[in-house]
């Protein structure tokens, strides 16, 4: 089996590194290479507050191509003006400089707090290390999952094998996740030989089924990226609808990952949405179910009160009736049609003492959709506006 690394499709390198962006002196830079431009696509927040490396980003897969990745952790370098943006792109052609590239190939991200700028000397000084660090072994791979980190506890990185091709990729993420790409960062990576259009509609389609079926806390934030490169280097052009699966299946194991290690949590929750207008109402249902926090204080108090799912499945714009929804917590339907049914508290109880299952049909049509949320624990009011940087 491939290692678990964005190292693990041929024709990548990378690395990570501590060059100081961190007070604790943990890894900060990371940076993936190829040998020379290659399709790529990208998926960014939404927010309209975002970081000036969203827009530089946006730019830079204009031609649908990129060369090297450049992540500065431990600083967002958002709401930091026109000097944050002018640091930013002074980054962008230090990195491209030291890799003999064209800065318009260059993709930079940054995570952390936001309102700090970022020191663009220790930056100059870990790209000047970073240069003769890439490598293409596990090892290299791993320290660029851990160059990325901000309040993660862990890595986040997975493979995936195709029919002669691989894909592999890193996340971090932990806080500030939420639907629609609002703080959490993945790249991947793949030998398999594919058309930018196709990595554009695929990356999409992933990032809809996947990451923005995340929701940790509710909150979006600045800064967030998900970039997938294509070397080729397999030479195996694989069907359209293989390499779509295969990446929608990184994704999830990287939005697993991701949600395992969410800020404050102890336990994850899978929430189905079944029998709405179509996959789209599906995803919104959920989202505010999953947006509320009396359900998800709920989820740690293992209190199976169906009712505050009710009331968030009705503020999601979409047209709910009481009297369609029906509840199963695990095995267990606790509502049917609107009325409670007979049921064991206790033993749903239980059923909710670990990663738990819930399942409302709502009546309205043929959608579905599955949303990955956490419980709420007193642990995340602790840990809120702490960065473990």
């Amino acid at each position: 089996m491939a290692p678990l690394s964005v190292t693990a499709a041929e024709g990548f390198v990378a690395t990570g590194l501590a060059c100081g962006v961190k007070p604790s002196g943990a890894p900060d830079l990371a940076v993936i290479c190829t040998w020379a431009p290659v399709p790529a696509a990208a998926v960014f927040t939404t927010s309209t507050t975002a970081a000036p490396v969203i827009e530089m980003g946006r730019n830079a897969l204009a031609d649908g191509r990129l060369q090297a990745v450049v992540v500065v952790s431990g600083c967002a370098n958002a709401a930091t003006g026109a000097a944050g943006a002018a640091a930013a792109e002074r980054v962008v052609e230090r990195a491209a400089d030291l890799f003999g590239i064209d800065e318009a190939h260059v993709l930079l991200s940054s995570t952390g707090p936001i309102g700090k700028q970022l020191p663009v000397p220790k930056i100059y000084e870990g790209l000047e290390r970073a240069m003769p660090a890439l490598g293409s072994t596990p090892e290299d791979g791993a320290a660029a999952a851990g160059g990325i980190l901000t309040t993660d506890t862990v890595t986040k990185e997975t493979v995936v094998t195709g029919d002669g091709y691989v894909l592999g990729g890193m996340a971090k993420g932990s806080g500030m996740v939420r639907p629609d790409m609002a703080t959490m960062l993945a790249y991947l990576t793949t030998d398999a030989v594919v058309h930018p259009e196709v990595l554009r509609s695929s990356l999409r389609e992933a990032v809809d089924l996947t990451f923005n079926s995340l929701n940790i806390d509710g909150c979006e934030s600045t800064n967030d990226t998900v970039v997938l490169l294509a070397s080729g280097a397999s030479e195996i052009e694989p069907d359209v609808d293989e390499f779509a699966g295969h990446l929608t299946e990184a994704c999830r194991k990287l939005a697993l990952q991701m949600m395992r290690d969410a800020e404050g949590a102890s336990k994850v929750v899978t929430l189905r949405i079944v029998g709405a207008s179509d996959d789209a109402a599906a995803r919104d249902i959920g989202r505010a179910v999953a947006d509320s926090v009396r359900v998800r204080t709920s989820f740690y108090k293992e209190d199976p009160n169906w009712g505050r799912l009710v009331a968030a499945a009705g503020v999601s714009g979409h047209d709910v009736s009481p009297y369609h929804i029906s509840v199963r917590y695990g095995m267990t339907t606790v509502a049917w049609h609107g009325i409670p049914m007979a049921h064991s508290v206790e033993g749903v109880r239980n059923q909710m003492a670990g990663d738990f299952t819930i399942e409302m049909r709502v009546g309205l049509g043929l959608g579905n959709a599955t949303i990955l949320t956490n419980d709420m624990t007193p642990e995340y009011a602790v840990l809120d506006g702490g960065m473990r940087v």
